[in-house]
Formats: C-alpha cells, sequence, structure tokens
C-alpha cells in the first residue's frame, strides 16, 4: 500500500514484529525534541527532527542513513503525516527502500501499552 506521496507504508504491527526479530533495517524518527520526552520507541531508534531535515536536508541525516542509500529505511512521527514527506523527500533523493509507519507512534502505542499517548 502507498500514501498519497506514493511511498510504501508499512504498519505499526510489521515494524514490531522486524524489531522483535531482530531484522537490519533504520527506524528514522522525525518528530521534534519536545515529542521525544513524551514517547520514545528506544535508543536503536535514528532520530532526525524534521525542522533539521528541512533546514540542513541531506547533511541533516547521519552516516547510518547516508551510508547506503538500499539500505531500509522506515520512517515514523506522530501520526504519520511529517514522516510519510520525509520518506517521499528520501525517494527524491535517491533512497530506494524508504517506507512510511503508518499511524506513526500513537499507532505504535495501541499495540504496546509500555508507550505513552499523547
Amino acid at each position: 500500500m502507498s500514501n498519497r506521496f506514493g511511498v510504501p507504508e508499512v504498519t505499526v504491527q510489521e515494524v514490531a514484529q522486524k524489531r522483535a526479530n531482530g531484522d537490519s533495517f533504520i527506524l528514522l524518527d522525525v518528530r521534534e525534541p519536545i515529542e521525544l520526552r513524551y514517547a520514545t520507541l528506544g535508543a536503536d531508534v535514528t532520530v532526525v527532527p524534521l525542522s533539521e531535515i528541512a533546514q540542513n536536508r541531506v547533511e541533516a541525516l547521519p552516516a547510518n542513513v547516508t551510508d547506503d542509500k538500499t539500505a531500509e529505511v522506515v520512517v515514523m512521527c506522530h501520526h504519520g503525516n511529517r514522516s510519510a514527506q520525509v520518506a517521499a523527500w528520501l525517494q527524491q533523493q535517491g533512497w530506494t527502500n524508504v517506507y512510511n509507519m503508518t499511524g506513526g507512534i500513537d499507532a505504535y502505542a495501541d499495540i504496546d501499552s509500555t508507550i505513552a499517548k499523547y
């Protein structure tokens, strides 16, 4: 399934299963620092706020994202809108294996009661 930006999407259940299986992929959280105070998926998540991406473009991204444009990248935010925009932008920049996490961390909190809703 693709969203209105033409980016393939993965469900929070699929992301949770990938994490449980130890699958190799980059989970890119584009929420702003204040949002991370309310809820996070843990230390294995790469955090680059959308504001930093907007200001610094590709230079805002860490090496684990830029080193291999074929690596699987799942982009997430609060509800899935900002992440869809970033995922589409990554595709435009040449990344080939990018997905948007539908529903964002809000939907993830529905399947993981340890994650706070905000």
